[in-house]
């Protein structure tokens, strides 16, 4: 009987954590649409085909080396199995130690759940650097930092190792539930390496000092992809608990669920109503990045807020990431969709106020472990961009930026028959 109870519970567990990793994947869809939106209608196909191909090349490099990296192991496939029933039942302890660690977690469940989120952190960058990047370039960064650079820091966090052999993060005090800094603010750190370099588009900043608006093309497509987003963090920050097949990880969900919901919430009324304050008018594109500001907020620490507290707490994020977004612009940090703000800023936001509901966490530790995470991918990205900067360029040429960077990279464009050049083709 107990057998069966915990195959049970096995099953429940192992089910909930691959139908959390598909919502997960869904992210994907949602940066997609996100970013396609807020840029310009000729680089689109660019974005869209940015998308696909990192989160293809994401899921190859974290099953080559990424995923051995990060937890142990041997590379190339070893370890990324099914476990073996007998084995799992013949240890009734591994079922308390959680995936990471825990032997009932080990195996193809535990990677499909990982390297999604391996995935996410790589889609952070692709909209810092749109309108401008050259696609190969893009994508062979994106080789290194799924395959080493996040897996490295990832190493160093959830997987428990010392930082270069120096220091323990965990034994800091540091926490991160789902990823505020881990996944977003690294995968911000990167991005803010490779636009420094890259330098912004241009015509976004005049000479006599002032900023030129460039509104991207398809709003209702941003606004889409923000809902898939929204819907896609519930597994994010839900399957994170890990479990389900019990009482108090059943409630643990439930609660890490409203408190996502409630700070997405809480970030987009506080970013519209400070947009309103600020520029007399509701502005669609910082209510949206406030929505996801407040969904980084909570993603550090899900589980022990009250829902009022996580509801203050997105809405710090959706202030914050409007006040962001405008200081970056104001330094000529040229960030298309606001990426920088809304996943580095406020991913550095929710690691800060862990301390707050959580006892287990420092606000040194938080410290100490945020300044790792992007020190380390920070210069680590600056270096493989320098490199791809010598050797192929990253930046296309003026012409090609000026027409679209669907045609000189990808051969054709997103919406042909709104074009001349889409209407002298079919003429």
């Amino acid at each position: 009987m107990e057998n069966s109870v915990f195959e049970l519970q096995y099953a429940i567990d192992t089910f909930y954590f691959l139908i959390c990793g598909a919502l997960v994947m869904w992210m994907a869809a949602g940066f997609t649409m996100l970013e396609s939106g807020l840029v310009r209608a000729k680089n689109t196909t660019e974005i869209l085909t940015k998308n696909v191909a990192l989160y293809s090349i994401s899921c190859i490099m974290y099953m080559v080396c990424g995923y051995a990296i990060m937890y142990g192991g041997d590379f190339f496939l070893a370890g990324i199995q099914t476990v073996d029933p007998d084995a799992v039942l013949g240890d009734f302890a591994a079922r308390e130690d959680g995936f990471r660690g825990g032997s009932i977690y080990s195996g193809a469940s535990d990677f499909f759940f990982q390297v999604v989120f391996v995935a996410t952190a790589m889609s952070i960058v692709s909209g810092a650097v749109a309108e401008r990047m050259k696609l190969w370039a893009f994508l062979l960064f994106a080789v290194v930092l799924t395959g080493v650079i996040y897996p490295l820091e990832g190493s160093w966090t959830w997987g428990g190792n010392a930082v270069f052999g120096l220091y323990n993060l965990g034994d800091l005090g540091f926490s991160d539930f789902a990823g505020s800094g881990i996944v977003h603010m690294a995968g911000a750190a990167a991005a803010l390496a490779g636009v420094l370099l890259l330098g912004a588009r241009k015509g976004k900043y005049r000479a006599d000092g002032s900023i030129a608006a460039i509104p991207g093309a398809n709003l209702p497509l941003a606004t889409l992809g923000t809902f898939i987003l929204w819907m896609g963090w519930f597994g994010f920050n839900g399957g994170s608990v890990l479990k389900l097949g019990d009482i108090a990880n059943a409630n643990s969900v439930a609660m890490v669920f409203l408190n996502t919901n409630a700070a997405a919430a809480g970030g987009l009324v506080a970013a519209l109503l400070v947009a309103r304050a600020l520029f007399g008018k509701a502005d669609l594109t910082m209510a949206l990045n406030g929505a996801l500001a407040g969904l980084v907020v909570i993603t550090a620490e899900p589980s022990t807020p009250s829902a009022l507290v996580a509801t203050l707490f997105g809405a710090a994020g959706g202030v914050l990431v409007v006040f962001s977004i405008l200081l970056l612009d104001k330094i000529k940090i040229d960030d298309p969709v606001g990426a920088i703000s809304v996943h580095g800023t406020c991913g550095l936001l929710g690691l800060l106020v862990v301390p707050l509901t959580n006892d287990g966490a420092t606000f040194s530790g938080q410290l100490i472990g945020a300044a790792t995470i992007f020190v380390w991918v920070f210069l680590a990205s600056l270096v493989v961009w320098g490199v791809l900067k010598m050797i192929m360029g990253i930046r296309v040429d003026e012409e090609h930026e000026y027409e679209g960077v669907d045609i000189a990279e990808c051969g054709l464009e997103a919406y042909p028959e709104f074009t001349a050049s889409g209407s002298r083709r079919g003429g």
